[in-house]
C-alpha cells in the first residue's frame, strides 16, 4: 500500500473517531469541527495535486531498481516544428524518449506522430483536449477520453499506447477510476522543469532537471506548448540535459522499458517494434484506411 493510501485511511479513521467522540462526549466547539473538516479536505486535495503519493491509484513516478537508466518524457505535442526539433536533438545524442501526445493534435499532425514512432520513440496518452478540469470528469468520461486519444494515435500510426499521463498531472479518484476502466497505467514524474509555461529560461530548465537527475528518474519536459503559442524552453535546454545524462553515466530508455512493462510488438512500445511500425506508417501515410498488418 502506498504512503498516500495509508495517509487517506489514517485520516478517515481519525475522522470516524472524532465523530464517535463527539457523539459520546457531546459536540465540540464549531471552530474545532471546521478545522477538522478543512484538514480532511486538505489531505484529499493534496492527494489530487501530488500524484506521486498514490492516494487514489498507483502512479508510476520513478523506478528505484533501474540500472543507470532514465526516461525522458515530453508532453503536449505533437507539433510540426518544436517536436521535430526535439526529435533531431534526440537523434544526435542517440537518445530515446516517450511522447505523451494530445489527441486533437494527433488528428491535426498525424505525420509528426508517425515520425516519432519511425525514429524509435514510444507514445503515451495525454488526453484528447488537454482539459485543465480533467480531474473533475466522471470516470466514464475519463475512460472515453483515453480511448478517443488512443484511437487517434492508432489512426495516425497503427500504435495503441497504454500509458496515460493526466492533463496537468492531477489524479483525482475519478481520474483513477476512469484510467482503470481504460486499462491505462498512470504515469507521473520524479523531476520536472515547468517548461510548459511561457517565459521560463533554458538555464532554469537545465538546473531543475539536473537537480533530480538520477537512476530511475522519469523526467517531465514539453515538446510543444499547450496552445502552440510559444516554444518550450526544453527545446533549447535539451542538448545540455542529454550531456548531463551522459556525464553521469546514465542511459535513456522509454517509460515502458524503465518500468519493466511488457513491450510486445502488438503495442509497439519497444524501440525496434516502434521503429518498424513507424516506417510502415510513413509508407502508408497517404492511405489512412490501410491496415498496417496487411503490408
Amino acid at each position: 500500500m502506498t504512503f498516500g493510501r495509508l495517509l487517506l485511511w489514517a485520516c478517515s479513521l481519525a475522522g470516524l473517531g472524532f465523530s464517535l467522540a463527539a457523539a459520546w462526549f457531546g459536540p465540540p466547539a464549531l471552530w474545532i469541527v471546521a478545522a477538522v473538516f478543512l484538514a480532511y479536505w486538505a489531505v484529499i486535495f493534496v492527494g489530487v495535486f501530488v500524484p506521486r503519493l498514490g492516494m487514489y491509484a498507483r502512479v508510476y513516478c520513478e523506478a528505484p531498481a533501474a540500472d543507470r537508466q532514465v526516461a525522458l518524457t515530453f508532453d503536449d505535442g505533437p507539433h510540426p516544428h518544436t517536436t521535430s526539433a526535439v526529435l533531431d536533438i534526440l537523434d544526435r545524442h542517440e537518445a530515446v524518449a516517450t511522447f505523451f501526445v494530445v489527441g486533437h493534435k494527433v488528428d491535426k499532425y498525424p505525420e509528426v506522430v508517425r515520425e516519432i514512432v519511425a525514429r524509435g520513440h514510444a507514445l503515451g496518452l495525454h488526453g484528447y483536449r488537454h482539459d485543465r478540469l480533467f480531474a473533475l470528469k466522471p470516470p466514464a468520461d475519463v475512460a472515453d477520453d483515453i480511448e478517443q486519444t488512443r484511437a487517434a494515435v492508432e489512426r495516425a500510426c497503427g500504435v495503441r499506447p497504454r500509458l496515460f499521463r493526466a492533463p496537468i498531472g492531477f489524479v483525482s479518484p475519478r481520474t483513477a477510476a476512469g484510467a482503470g476502466r481504460a486499462q491505462a497505467p498512470l504515469v507521473g514524474w520524479s523531476v520536472r522543469a515547468y517548461d510548459g509555461r511561457a517565459g521560463v529560461s533554458s538555464q532554469s530548465v537545465v538546473r531543475r532537471i539536473e537537480a533530480g537527475l538520477r537512476s530511475g528518474a522519469i523526467v517531465l519536459l514539453h515538446d510543444a506548448a499547450e496552445r502552440e503559442d510559444f516554444t518550450p524552453a526544453a527545446v533549447e535546454a535539451l542538448p545540455r540535459i542529454l550531456e548531463a545524462i551522459q556525464r553521469r553515466g546514465l542511459t535513456t530508455v522509454t517509460v515502458d522499458q524503465l518500468l519493466g512493462f511488457d513491450t510486445a510488438p502488438a503495442d509497439a512500445t519497444s524501440e525496434g517494434s516502434s521503429r518498424a511500425l513507424g516506417e510502415r506508417a510513413l509508407l502508408h501515410g497517404d492511405e489512412p484506411g490501410k491496415s498496417l498488418d496487411a503490408s
